[in-house]
């Protein structure tokens, strides 16, 4: 089994964030591949479905923690306690301000480069576990980064975030397989974005 776990804040007002990207992800991720309906479980809300491989059928387990962004390991240790399973069989999608938009990049590993949720996760159950990684750029200014993480995503912004949730949830056999890395290149494939400096101040508009 893999368990595929977005990171979010799980009420209303913060649905279109972009800190919630890897709730939206998941939430991708259910529509494309999950067979069951959302329900409470975990500390969170959980599906379950199944992806074909090379080597064979990987079941799935999406979930999202309710635990708020900064306390997802709770979610995420008890599903893999659960299940029985090993860091590098979870898979965590969260926002990343130090990648460009549109970017994405798998990682197993690491510390937590100032990410409250990743820290939380890497607490309960060690670094070891897989990130993918999804750029939403920088606003520029450090002192910004709060009020640009909880602000929404524009509307000129989904030009880049539909057709990466698109390829995120379509080479997901890839990482089903293990190979982080094909499964890195074939989203990059099929959302190409260019690797621009994350900090370059980012124009919002509608």
């Amino acid at each position: 089994m893999l368990i595929l776990a977005g990171l979010g804040n799980p009420e209303a007002k913060y649905e279109k964030n972009r800190h919630n990207v890897g709730f939206t992800a998941v939430e991708a991720l259910a529509r494309r591949w999950g067979t069951g309906p959302w329900r409470a479980r975990f500390q969170g809300l959980a599906c379950e479905g199944q992806v074909s491989t090379p080597a064979g059928a990987v079941k799935l387990l999406l979930l999202k923690p309710k635990t708020f962004y900064n306390e997802s390991g709770r979610a995420v240790g008890e599903a893999m306690k659960f299940f029985k399973l090993a860091p590098t069989d979870v898979i965590v999608f969260h926002d990343e301000i130090d990648m460009a938009p549109g970017r994405f990049r798998m990682k197993a590993g690491g510390g937590a480069a100032g990410n409250n949720g990743i820290r939380s996760i890497t607490s309960q159950v060690g670094d070891t576990f897989r990130r993918g990684r999804i750029g939403v750029g920088h606003p520029g200014d450090k002192a910004m980064v709060m009020h640009y993480v909880l602000g929404d995503f524009h509307k000129v912004e989904h030009q880049w975030l539909d057709p990466l949730l698109d390829a995120i949830c379509d080479a997901l056999p890839f990482a089903a397989a293990g190979d982080d890395e094909r499964y890195q290149a074939e989203v990059l494939r099929l959302a190409p974005a260019p690797k621009a400096d994350p900090r370059k101040p980012i124009k919002s508009g509608d």
